[in-house]
């Protein structure tokens, strides 16, 4: 069984309630559909029932919830949170009416934090800054978790590396260049991001372009600090670095690079020293190796709001929604 097939199981095993606020887009509905049909998730889709219906008549949505800003009967209460969590900002009743009534993002994260959602997923037709700004000003960072930050669900076809070809990959889509303590806190939540979502041990490599001493530049020094940070703060985690990609994942070559090393040559949890590798990197393997990368996937949010790309599928929306119902089983 395929990762994501596993994860639409898990889903299905205890459904949760994912909202989907970007309803004028074909490719949400479509998805919407696909997922009540599979059973992945209760669909909450923002908006006027009729406008959204009439988007493309075609499509059944008759199982799904809608939520209408101008009908919604908790309104007022959502109206009196807003205020009460953002009045330091200079929040009013007046603006925050104005914002839940026009902003479907804000109504849904609102939704996620009064307990009326589990979830929520979008970036299909918003940015990725607009997309998390409600996110963090509302639902703020999980407790114990220092910082938002991302990664990918990358699954190779046809390759013996990592978990049976499945990696995370991290940070690929958000903090732009994290410094070591940053890198430190990225490297945890990918670990229990991977051990969530794959049921496996994490075994992480903090790559850079020298592996061990082998080169010598203050980028270098980031992640070897980064390193010796994480393994301060999660003594059981098994983590190694500075590694290069191939000595993090080739087992003869993580032998020879860092000998003893229970990651070396094993990892299964890539993290990449800036946004620029991170990128760069997901998008090589996905491109050439013709991998399927499930993501960016948000890490370090008090609940799950993921991001989508602008470009993604009706498939892509599907997967990432059943991932965000299986990390709300964690909340």
């Amino acid at each position: 069984m395929s990762f994501i097939e596993k994860i639409k199981q898990r889903a299905r095993a205890s459904k949760k309630r994912i909202i989907l606020p970007e309803t004028s887009d074909v490719r949400v509905l479509k998805a919407a559909q696909q997922i009540i049909s599979e059973e992945i998730a209760d669909v909450i889709l923002i908006g006027n029932k009729d406008e959204i219906m009439s988007v493309d008549e075609s499509i059944d949505l008759s199982k799904a919830e809608f939520v209408d800003p101008l009908e919604f009967s908790e309104m007022d209460e959502y109206i009196t949170t807003l205020v009460d969590l953002r009045k330091h900002k200079g929040m009013t009743m007046e603006s925050a009416k104005e914002i839940l009534t026009t902003q479907p993002l804000y109504l849904g994260v609102m939704m996620v934090k009064q307990g009326d959602a589990d979830g929520m997923v979008a970036g299909a037709a918003y940015s990725t800054a607009d997309v998390l700004r409600p996110s963090l000003q509302i639902l703020k960072t999980a407790l114990g978790t220092k910082m938002v930050s991302s990664f990918f669900v990358m699954v190779v076809p046809n390759c013996d590396m990592g978990e049976e070809g499945t990696f995370v990959f991290s940070d690929c889509g958000l903090v732009q260049n994290p410094s070591s303590s940053e890198l430190a806190a990225i490297a945890q939540s990918s670990a229990e991001s991977f051990e969530q979502l794959v049921e496996a041990e994490p075994l992480v490599a903090m790559l850079s372009h020298s592996s061990k001493g082998s080169a010598s530049h203050a980028d270098v020094d980031k992640v070897i600090a980064a390193t010796n940070i994480a393994k301060q703060e999660a003594p059981d985690l098994k983590i190694d670095g500075e590694l290069q990609l191939d000595a993090a994942i080739v087992p003869e070559l993580g032998a020879s690079k860092s000998p003893g090393s229970s990651v070396a040559g094993h990892a299964n949890v890539l993290v990449f020293p800036d946004l620029d590798a991170g990128n760069i990197g997901y998008k090589l393997v996905q491109r050439l190796a013709n991998a399927q990368a499930y993501g960016p996937v948000t890490q370090g949010i008090a609940a799950p709001v993921n991001d989508l790309s602008r470009g993604c599928s009706v498939e892509d929306i599907v997967g990432v929604v059943a991932i965000t119902a299986v990390q709300s089983q964690f909340k």
